[in-house]
C-alpha cells in the first residue's frame, strides 16, 4: 500500500512539473515567467503580470506597459479624420483582457483612447468623461523600402506583404484592404470594423504595432523580419501609421503643436497685409482720379476765357 501511495505521489509531481515546462514565447519576448499550459505556452506580460498566449499577438496594450516597465530607468492624401499618434510611448492603465481603458492619465492630465491606444480628444483634468473605447476601423501604414537599383514589381511586392502578414503577424487577409506601390513609398491598409472582427481575429492595432516595431529595428519576436524578393533582401524605413476612428476625434485649437499654430498666425497675417494692401492702393488710385479731374477742370476753364 505505501508502495502504491508512493508511485501515486511520484506520478501527481511529474504531471504537474510536465505542465509547467519552461517554455519560449516565440512572439512575444517582453515576457517572464513562461510555462506549458495544456500544451501552450503561457507567460506574465512584463509591468502587469497579465498571463498572455503564446501562440497569437500580445496586446498593443500589454506590449506599451511592458516596454515602459523596461525604459523607466509618395505619399497619398489621407481621409480628413485620420490622425498620428503625436504622443509616443506613455504607461497605459488595461483592462484584464488586456485592451485599452478609454480614460489614461499621467498624474492629474487625463485624455481618451481609441482601440489602438491612441489619443483622440484634448488633454483634460481628472473629471474628464471618456464614456466608451472608440474603435479604429481603418489604419493605414506608410513606409518606404531602402535604396535600390530598380524599382519592384508592384504584383510581387503586393504578395509578399499580404503573406508576411497574414502568416508573421496572423491577420486574416480579408483585412488587408489594399497595398499600394510608388517607388519608393509603400502603403498599407487594414481595415476591420466592430462588426467584422471575431473573438479569435487578431486586432489591426495590434498587427500595425508589431509591424512597426519590426521596421525601426525593435522587433517584438525573438527573430527579426527578413523579407526578400527575387533572393535580394527587402527593408523598409520612415515607417508612419495613421488612424480612422468610428467616430471622428474631437481635437480643439489648443492641441494643435507650436509649428502649426505659428504657420496658422503667419497665414492669416499675411492675408490681413493683403487686404490692408489692397484697400490702400484702391485709396490712392482714387486720390490719383480726383486730382486729375481737378486739373482737367482748370485746363477746361482756361480754354473758354
Amino acid at each position: 500500500m505505501e508502495l502504491l501511495r508512493g508511485t501515486a505521489l511520484l506520478l501527481l509531481l511529474c504531471a504537474a512539473a510536465c505542465a509547467q515546462d519552461p517554455c519560449t514565447c516565440t512572439k512575444n519576448k517582453r515576457v517572464t515567467n513562461c510555462r506549458m499550459i495544456d500544451g501552450v505556452c503561457n507567460c506574465n506580460s512584463i509591468g502587469s503580470s497579465v498571463s498572455v498566449n503564446c501562440e497569437t499577438l500580445t496586446s498593443k496594450c500589454l506590449l506599451m506597459k511592458a516596454e515602459m516597465s523596461n525604459t523607466k530607468s509618395g505619399r497619398r492624401e489621407k481621409p480628413k479624420d485620420a490622425f498620428q499618434d503625436t504622443d509616443g510611448l506613455y504607461d497605459p492603465e488595461c483592462e484584464n483582457t488586456g485592451v485599452f481603458k478609454a480614460k489614461q492619465c499621467n498624474g492629474t492630465t487625463c485624455w481618451c483612447v481609441n482601440t489602438a491606444g491612441v489619443r483622440r480628444t484634448d488633454k483634460h483634468d481628472t473629471d474628464l468623461k471618456c464614456n466608451q473605447l472608440v474603435r479604429t476601423m481603418w489604419i493605414i501604414i506608410e513606409m518606404k523600402h531602402t535604396e535600390r537599383k530598380t524599382p519592384l514589381k508592384a504584383e510581387s511586392l503586393t504578395k509578399l506583404l499580404k503573406d508576411t502578414i497574414t502568416s508573421r503577424y496572423m491577420l486574416d487577409g480579408r483585412y488587408i484592404t489594399g497595398v499600394t506601390y510608388e517607388n519608393p513609398s509603400v502603403t498599407i491598409d487594414l481595415k476591420q470594423n466592430s462588426s467584422d472582427k471575431s473573438s479569435g481575429d487578431v486586432d489591426i492595432a495590434d498587427v500595425a504595432y508589431y509591424l512597426e516595431k519590426d521596421v525601426k529595428g525593435d522587433s517584438i519576436f525573438l527573430n527579426a523580419l527578413n523579407m526578400s524578393i527575387d533572393n535580394e533582401a527587402l527593408t523598409f524605413e520612415n515607417v508612419m501609421v495613421y488612424y480612422v476612428d468610428e467616430v471622428p476625434p474631437e481635437f480643439s485649437m489648443k492641441s494643435l503643436t507650436a509649428g502649426v499654430v505659428a504657420v496658422i498666425v503667419i497665414v492669416v497675417l499675411a492675408v490681413v497685409a493683403g487686404i490692408i494692401g489692397l484697400v490702400l492702393s484702391r485709396r490712392k488710385k482714387g486720390k490719383y482720379v480726383k486730382a486729375e479731374m481737378k486739373e482737367m477742370n482748370e485746363m477746361h476753364r482756361g480754354l473758354n476765357a
